[in-house]
C-alpha cells in the first residue's frame, strides 16, 4: 500500500529520484515534453492543472510523509483550479471531466515510463 511505501526510507527515495528520471530524461509519453515547459502565466497554468498537481504532490513526497497531506494536495489544486473557477454546474462538468481525462491520460504515461524504465522500483 500507499502507507509501507511512505514509512520506507529506501522507498521513497528511489521513488522520487526514478520519478524525476522519467520525467527529467523525457520517457513520458505525451505531446511535447509537457514537464520541460516552463508555466509563464495563469492561463498556461490552467491549461495545465494535472502537471502542476503532479509537481506538488512530488515536492510532498518524502520519507514519512502522511498519506493525509499527498491527499489535501490534490484537494487543495481541485478546489483552486477545478471547483472555484466554475461559474456554473455545466461549466464545472466541464473543467471537472477534462481534468480527469487529462489526469488519468498523464498517470497512465508515468505508469507506463516507470513501468519500462525502472521495473525494479516501481513494479
Amino acid at each position: 500500500t500507499m502507507r509501507t511505501v511512505l514509512n520506507s526510507n529506501s522507498k521513497v527515495t528511489v521513488l522520487r529520484s526514478d520519478l524525476h528520471a522519467v520525467i527529467d530524461q523525457g520517457f513520458l509519453d505525451v505531446p511535447g515534453n509537457l514537464f520541460q515547459q516552463k508555466l509563464r502565466n495563469q492561463e498556461e497554468l490552467q491549461d495545465n492543472i494535472e502537471l502542476k498537481c503532479l509537481n506538488d504532490l512530488m515536492s510532498l513526497l518524502a520519507p514519512s510523509t502522511d498519506i493525509r497531506v499527498l491527499l489535501n494536495c490534490v484537494s487543495s489544486n481541485l478546489q483552486a483550479f477545478v471547483i472555484q473557477p466554475s461559474r456554473s454546474k455545466e461549466e464545472f462538468r466541464k473543467v471537472a471531466s477534462d481534468f480527469q481525462l487529462r489526469w488519468n491520460f498523464l498517470l497512465s504515461a508515468v505508469s507506463k515510463a516507470m513501468t519500462l524504465n525502472y521495473a525494479d522500483s516501481f513494479g
